[in-house]
């Protein structure tokens, strides 16, 4: 699998970052094969979050045996700083870790929510201070929606994140406001040298509504692509992108295998494009966001 430098951190990880929120509701056998399986193909950056149920119970029994040889990151979604020094806290006692090395401000989606996570008394406070603890060893950003890569500017304009987190994939990328605003956002993480990954490659749409056909069948609260020729391009549209660091897998253990296979069976970008706009029902997830 092929590896990256995750900007100024300066820690080659794996393209494919395994997606925690797939561990949240599932057994603790369906998660160990899962995470069997990333191992077995080289995935060496671990990523979840305080609010992903299960998830960060799953990683910790699994600490002890490979937390020398992975990249782990968590997040908070809290935004004062006292609730998020207890997330932080809870989140190693449940990782069975003395710390992670990477915390980020979980779900920053628009500037009001990152004035309360960057202001007086905010999340960013904490974070601060685990860093200098030796609890966390950097400090990133994530967001979803439309907005999301113009908060994240913003965000890096306030404090020099190590790492943002923001959607990108090949439908999102022919909305011309998007794409100058994911653009502008790229050349700061440049300017910066933080780390850039993205989330939603695989995803379709919206699940539709009031459809028989559309009943939510996997995990995620988006419809996701689930054939393998789509599933490819996407991958290969996104990774394309060099400055682009790693890509969080899906967030359904069911559709992974599908997302290590495209790693290893990608196209150039403009092959992938073509794929992808003849794909039928392709629309952005974010017409409407459950949350």
């Amino acid at each position: 699998m092929e590896h990256r430098v995750l900007g100024r951190l300066g820690r080659g990880n794996s393209v494919l970052i395994f997606g925690g929120a797939a561990l949240g509701e599932i057994t603790e056998d369906a998660a160990d094969i899962a995470i069997q399986q990333a191992l077995d193909v080289g995935v060496t950056h671990f990523d979840t979050a305080a609010d992903y149920g299960d998830s960060e119970l799953h990683y910790g029994r699994w600490m002890p045996g490979i937390r020398d040889r992975i990249f782990l990151s968590t997040k908070t979604g809290d935004r004062e700083k006292d609730a998020a020094r207890r997330s932080i806290e809870n989140s190693l006692e449940r990782l069975q870790v003395d710390g992670v090395d990477l915390i980020q401000l979980h779900a920053v989606c628009d500037l009001e929510d990152l004035d309360r996570a960057t202001g007086t008394g905010g999340a960013l406070e904490a974070a601060i201070e685990a860093k200098e603890e030796g609890l966390v060893g950097a400090i990133g950003i994530t967001g979803h929606g439309h907005e999301a890569p113009a908060v994240h500017l913003e965000a890096l304009r306030r404090y020099p994140f190590e790492t943002v987190l923001t959607p990108w994939n090949y439908i999102l990328s022919t909305d011309e406001d998007y794409r100058r605003d994911f653009e502008a956002l790229v050349g700061e993480i440049q300017r910066q040298d933080a780390g850039l990954m993205t989330i939603k490659t695989i995803s379709r749409r919206n699940w539709p509504q009031g459809d028989s056909t559309g009943d939510q069948r996997y995990a995620t609260w988006y419809e996701p692509f689930d054939e393998q020729r789509y599933v490819d391009a996407a991958v290969s549209f996104v990774l394309s992108y060099q400055e682009i660091t790693g890509i969080a897998m899906v967030g359904d253990v069911g559709l992974m295998p599908l997302m290590l296979e495209a790693e290893g069976r990608r196209v150039s970008r403009e092959e992938a494009g073509e794929v992808l706009a003849d794909a039928p029902d392709y629309s952005s997830p974010f017409i409407t966001v459950p949350f």
